[in-house]
């Protein structure tokens, strides 16, 4: 009886703990939609977000120069420009100040930091 008792208290805890494991999303993980760049103006996904599906030759003002955190969720296949490169002007003109890989979200990064003013998809880094 008491075995049994047992089994199933723990049985009862491990659904409740996979339960809520399984519930929870990653942590630290970007709120960025499906097919988009997004960029946020505070480090670690913070602040207002911009995003983009395509190219942006000229950020706005808010976010030009403001940019401190950054997601590419583009889609990726055959022949596709699936790699985002940031660049320290616009028309992507200076210097490139990042370039994200497929799926690749970075929470913080020095030397891009309060850098970025314009943006382009391409197919590799």
């Amino acid at each position: 009886m008491k075995k049994s008792r047992l089994l199933t208290a723990t049985a009862a805890v491990f659904l409740v703990l996979t339960g809520g494991l399984a519930a929870a999303g990653p942590a630290g993980a970007a709120d960025c939609p499906s097919g988009e760049f997004c960029v946020w103006e505070n480090a670690d996904y913070k602040g207002q977000r911009a995003n983009w599906s395509g190219d942006d030759h000229w950020w706005e003002s808010w976010i030009a120069d403001e940019d401190s955190s950054w997601a590419n969720h583009g889609i990726s296949g055959p022949g596709v420009k699936d790699h985002v490169k940031v660049y320290s002007r616009a028309n992507l003109g200076g210097e490139m100040t990042i370039c994200l890989t497929p799926g690749q979200e970075v929470n913080y990064n020095g030397v891009a930091n309060d850098n970025g003013d314009s943006h382009t998809w391409a197919m590799t880094c």
